[in-house]
């Protein structure tokens, strides 16, 4: 299947088992960034705790980093799972 497609019906177990895998990352990911974000955001409302809030903004903002790089990771990893054959016709089909 062409890169980040999201039509995923008929697809091979393997490759469901593979999407799974990095939906569950991605959301894991998503969440870890929202609870940085948001105990930086009480944090900061103290003088006393504005470097840890501040950190935490800083690694929130490293995990919605993350978030494009596990989904490219994921569409390589489907893509180099798929035959050549498969993939050839998904080709064809997009054009």
């Amino acid at each position: 299947m062409p890169l980040f497609f999201r039509d995923r019906g008929g697809a091979d177990p393997q490759s469901d088992r593979v999407y799974a895998a990095y939906e569950i990352a991605h959301t894991v990911v998503d969440f870890l960034a929202a609870i940085s974000f948001l105990v930086g955001s009480i944090l900061f409302f103290y003088a006393a705790y504005q470097v840890p809030a501040t950190w935490l903004f800083v690694i929130g903002s490293a995990f919605f980093c993350l978030k494009p790089t596990l989904r490219l990771a994921r569409e390589i990893h489907l893509w180099r799972v798929g035959s050549v054959e498969a993939l050839a016709k998904r080709a064809e089909e997009t054009r």
